[in-house]
């Protein structure tokens, strides 16, 4: 899942995918109606990429917890994020259970779960583990491809 171009704008609801860059920022489209805007760079935004969530041990990178969403709901919709404040800290518990309880409030879950929700209708969810797998063979490839361009090109000098 790649969510580097996959945002959140501060004061205004639902996620936006970047789809163009401007001289002074970007216009994105939402993703629940489509209309596309103008995001400044005066506006407070987040890809995200760059968002975790706090955890006792370390923070953890919101492509995990929503891919653990993934699996706990089998594939399914998420809690409702209108859900009372107990069953959301309830079923966030379970998902990720050494969460920072003390940093991590009932609007941050809120607003993960909604999330989770508006990715899985996109079907933009999927296993950052085997994205990383893929990422590397296609790392390795190019190596190989290289060694064949190098060798190609000593051959080509030899025959001058």
């Amino acid at each position: 899942m790649d969510l580097s171009k996959i945002m959140t704008v501060s004061g205004k609801p639902g996620l936006y995918k970047v789809v163009a860059q401007t001289r002074n920022g970007l216009i994105a489209e939402s993703l629940q109606d489509g209309k596309r805007m103008p995001i400044f760079s005066t506006d407070r935004s987040s890809t995200l990429e760059d968002i975790s969530v706090f955890t006792y041990e370390k923070d953890m990178p919101l492509k995990e917890v929503l891919w653990a969403i993934y699996q706990k709901y089998d594939g399914q919709e998420g809690p409702d994020p209108k859900s009372s404040p107990d069953e959301l800290k309830t079923a966030f518990e379970e998902i990720l259970p050494d969460h920072d309880k003390d940093r991590v409030h009932v609007s941050d879950m809120k607003k993960i779960f909604s999330w989770y929700n508006i990715l899985l209708e996109k079907d933009m969810i999927s296993n950052p583990e085997e994205e990383e797998k893929e990422g590397e063979g296609d790392t390795e490839k190019s190596e190989g491809e290289k060694k064949d361009e190098t060798a190609g090109e000593q051959k080509e000098k030899g025959k001058e």
